[in-house]
């Protein structure tokens, strides 16, 4: 007997059979079952997905010997004969050969004669669309109003070509192409029918192949199994295509990942011993890139379509989404203008070069900025207290002292203009008060603590005790280290002090600047014109993290002690800078991160943090973070925390100053404390 190929041998035979297109066999079905039979159908759709195939099964359903169901018996003589084509009231009429009115005709002139053995007389036409205008004119009548023997059964590839007098006249019912899934699936039933070894890779390369057509993947089937040897394998399929493997474009992505140009170049050797088409190769990177956005944006929607579902999850999860943006971005402008390469692959090699060249500046190969240490007090952290989590880690050398600054506020004055010339202030407090400012001299200073670097130092707004008279002074006075009682201060000595350099802005009036005159006795015209200037520039208090509910112990006051020292900066600094150590069981560490930053919180940045803690302690870890709101100190709010006392002290400090007591004695002025910051935020200013 001879060999009957897969396509032909595997045709289904009953709607049970068929694979796909449920939303066309529902309707068939009901109508059959219900019998309300249409005179006309017309089946749309490509290549090899079933229009021929359902024909004939609905030809048997019309004529099995049981009667009119849309389960045929399947083994009676008519549906024999319909299964093996010499069924002689199914007439099968290919268009595309009988494209003539003269042919119409004579198909018309038989349509009157009654069946010759079965129940219905079916046509069936085959790529109708080929039929000409005049061929068409002459089926109309016909088509609407038929003998009730008589069923016509269309089908075609392009609608569109189509008359809408026959479209109206007609069931239409569009079939879908087969999904690779859905191929894959049905090969492997088939294969496993006729004991043939396959390997799914190769199945997949079939169904991809096979570009939604059945027949097609059959054929191709067959095509594989005489190329294998009577096998279906990945690497005979993939010669026998031509075709690129997937998963080079997986390891030029991994190499991007890494930022490894000699790998990348490898890659590239490996697929030009292909001589594969390289824009081809772009394609199939965006079509995956494209897959990986998905998968990150809703993993669930990713379909296997590639047979690579679970190797796209894993570059989604590895690959950060700018760089997924910026690589499919590079890869569209690259594909454009590979044809302007002098050589495709040059092209292809720059463009890749290009990608790693201008990844976004937080990548891993980026340059990392040496951090300053945090505002954690080294001095305030107890040495005794044991560290059991970091005892395999390398001792870190003892903190560098760092001399001393003076924590020293600056504030404006607030002078109000009396109404009347009896608060003219006399000449002797006048002139000694300009004595007391020339000789300002800084006092004891006190140790410096640096902010975190990501954030712009501002002041916090504390609030301070009302005073009988408060007021602002334009005069940078110091504070000692802790703000002592009032009732503790020394008498003011002017002597004690040193003359510091002022900027014209910052000095007190000086003599020359107060007149006398009719309309203003007493004229505080500068005072109040500095006052107004600097109270519409004074720039608003930055944000700060909320406080924690606890103070850091234990575990929390070893990381505050640990951040410092890591080398993490940008978005992964930030995300250091919320954790705080909730457990440390060998190598296991678990940090809780303020659920606030989960916005800029993703697996590369827990990997970069696990990463920096390996390389700093000389271990391998298995870093964990979980999204929930610390009860313990983070360092973020250790620095806040940091900044807020030195702000409280340098407010305390202005207050309790003698100068400034006595000059608000003198002049009634008022102490503005949003003007006042301490010393370490004008350093940083440049002030």
């Amino acid at each position: 007997m001879s060999y009957q190929v897969l396509a032909r041998k595997w045709r289904p035979r009953s709607f049970r059979e068929m694979v796909g297109q449920t939303h066309v066999l529902k309707a068939l079905i009901n109508a059959l079952d219900n019998q309300r039979l249409h005179h006309a159908y017309l089946f749309t759709g490509t290549r090899g997905v079933g229009k021929t195939t359902i024909a004939r099964i609905i030809a048997k359903c019309l004529n099995c010997e049981t009667g009119i169901t849309s389960t045929p018996c399947g083994t009676c003589s008519v549906c024999r004969e319909i299964d093996e084509g010499r069924f002689v009231d199914l007439i099968e009429i290919d268009a595309a050969s009988r494209t003539k009115v003269e042919d119409t005709r004579e198909l018309l002139d038989n349509v009157q004669y009654a069946p010759s053995r079965g129940r219905f007389k079916v046509y069936l036409i085959d790529e109708v669309h080929m039929l000409s205008t005049h061929s068409f004119n002459a089926l109309l009548k016909t088509l609407e109003e038929p003998p009730p023997y008589v069923k016509f059964i269309l089908a075609t590839t392009d609608p569109q070509k189509l008359p809408a007098t026959i479209l109206s006249r007609c069931l239409q019912f569009s079939l879908k192409n087969m999904s690779p899934e859905r191929v894959v699936e049905h090969l492997s039933h088939v294969l496993a029918a006729e004991n043939v070894p396959f390997e799914p890779d190769a199945l997949w390369l079939l169904g991809r192949a096979a570009d939604g057509s059945m027949r097609d993947a059959m054929s191709l089937t067959d095509q594989a199994i005489a190329f294998g040897e009577g096998k279906v394998l990945a690497a005979d399929v993939r010669a026998m295509l031509g075709s690129l493997d997937h998963g080079q474009v997986y390891g030029v992505l991994q190499a991007l990942l890494e930022g490894d140009a000699r790998a990348l170049l490898e890659a590239v050797r490996n697929l030009a011993e292909q001589g594969p088409d390289w824009s081809g190769v772009l394609a199939e990177m965006l079509n995956v890139l494209h897959r990986v956005a998905i998968a990150q944006a809703l993993p669930e929607a990713v379909d296997n379509g590639q047979g690579d579902r679970e190797r796209v999850l894993a570059l989604a999860s590895a690959l950060p989404a700018e760089d997924v943006q910026f690589y499919y971005q590079m890869g569209l402008i690259g594909r454009r203008d590979l044809p302007l390469a002098p050589d495709p692959r040059g092209g292809f090699e720059m463009v890749l070069l290009r990608m790693l060249a201008f990844r976004p500046a937080d990548a891993d190969d980026a340059p990392k900025p040496v951090l300053k240490p945090v505002g954690i007090s080294q001095a305030t952290a107890d040495p005794a207290a044991p560290v059991a989590a970091l005892a395999s880690a390398e001792p870190s050398p003892p903190a560098a002292v760092v001399p001393p600054e003076p924590v020293v506020a600056a504030a404006q004055l607030e002078v109000p203009a009396p109404a009347t010339a009896d608060h003219v202030p006399e000449a002797e407090p006048e002139v000694e008060l300009k004595a007391e400012i020339e000789a300002i001299s800084v006092p004891e200073p006190v140790a410096e603590v640096v902010d975190l670097p990501w954030e712009e130092p501002a002041p916090a707004p504390v609030p301070v005790a009302a005073a009988p008279a408060p007021a602002p002074a334009p005069v940078v006075p110091a504070a000692p280290p802790q703000a002592a009682p009032a009732h503790d201060e020394p008498p003011f000595d002017p002597s004690a002090y040193a003359a510091v350099g002022m900027d014209r802005d910052d000095e007190p009036p000086l003599d020359d600047d107060y007149y006398s005159g009719e309309s203003d006795p007493v004229g505080f015209s500068y005072l109040d014109e500095l006052a107004e200037h600097v109270q519409e520039e004074a720039p608003k208090p930055a944000a700060q993290p909320l406080p924690a509910a606890k103070p850091a112990t234990g575990l929390a006051l070893q990381w505050l002690e640990l951040f410092p020292q890591l080398p993490v900066s940008g978005m992964t600094g930030n995300i250091a800078a919320n954790c705080t150590l909730i457990a440390a069981d060998g190598d296991d560490w678990l940090l809780h991160l303020d659920p606030g930053q989960g916005a800029l919180f993703n697996a590369t940045q827990q990997r970069r943090l696990n990463e920096a803690l390996n390389q700093h302690l000389g271990r391998t870890l298995n870093l964990r973070i979980e999204l929930i709101l610390p009860e313990q100190e983070t360092p973020a709010q250790a620095a806040a925390r940091k900044r807020a006392e030195r702000q409280q002290d340098a407010v305390t400090s202005i207050e309790q100053d003698p100068l400034i007591q006595q000059m608000i004695k003198l002049f009634g002025a008022k102490v503005r404390q949003d003007t006042i910051e301490p010393v370490e935020a004008l350093v940083d200013q440049g002030q």
